[in-house]
């Protein structure tokens, strides 16, 4: 089958490579390329993506920011995880924020073909060994109650921004940003913006 594979990563040698293994190992599918955050949510918009291998590490995307987004405004599109770390917290925290799966950069391209299978299939992959020390990670999964601004506004919260810097950087008014601000602190079940910006650092969002 002649899946769509969008790869977003900003080191053009590593696209270039994974590229060449995900061409030998499925020669029918059609790889498109990401090198931010701005570039692939314009690839997911215009194009039908199959699957998603995901740098958390690009311009424009802080953390599990761009995953959150993503995840966020393409809930149908699966994404696997492509870190240059390997802890157990971020590959839970990944798997909290709606990904599939998990590949390290130093993953060998037998493991990345599983992987790739996989989820094609239907399926996620993930260290078990992490998932089973996984903690539960509630903001997480709350996150994905926001609407796109809702998140925007979270993530510039969460970088210590006023609603006055918010309200012009977004083009709204200060009431407008007070009103998401309370949505998204009764979303959350938070009680106000100092614990937000606490939560916010617990999951690596900054």
């Amino acid at each position: 089958m002649n899946y769509r594979l969008l790869i977003a990563d900003d080191h053009p040698l590593y696209r270039d490579a994974l590229a060449t293994t995900l061409t030998r190992h499925f020669p029918d599918c059609t790889l498109l390329q990401g090198e931010d955050l701005q570039s692939t949510l314009g690839e997911l918009r215009n194009s039908e993506i199959d699957l998603l291998l995901l740098d958390l590490n690009m311009p424009g995307s802080e953390g599990f920011n761009g995953l959150a987004q993503i995840r966020n405004d393409f809930p149908a599109v699966p994404v696997v995880v492509i870190s240059g770390s390997d802890k157990h917290s971020v590959i839970q925290q990944a798997a909290a924020f709606g990904a599939s799966g998990f590949l390290s950069k130093t993953a060998k391209p037998d493991e990345m073909v599983q992987c790739i299978e996989r989820v094609f299939a239907g399926e996620q992959w993930f260290n078990p060994e992490a998932m089973q020390e996984a903690e539960e990670t509630p903001l997480a999964e709350r996150l994905a109650r926001l609407t796109t601004q809702q998140l925007r506004i979270f993530q510039m919260i969460a970088r210590g921004q006023l609603n006055k810097q918010i309200a012009y950087e977004l083009d709204i008014t200060e009431p407008t940003v007070k009103s998401h601000v309370t949505a998204i602190l009764r979303k959350l079940e938070l009680r106000d913006r100092k614990q937000l910006i606490r939560e916010a650092q617990s999951l690596t969002l900054l």
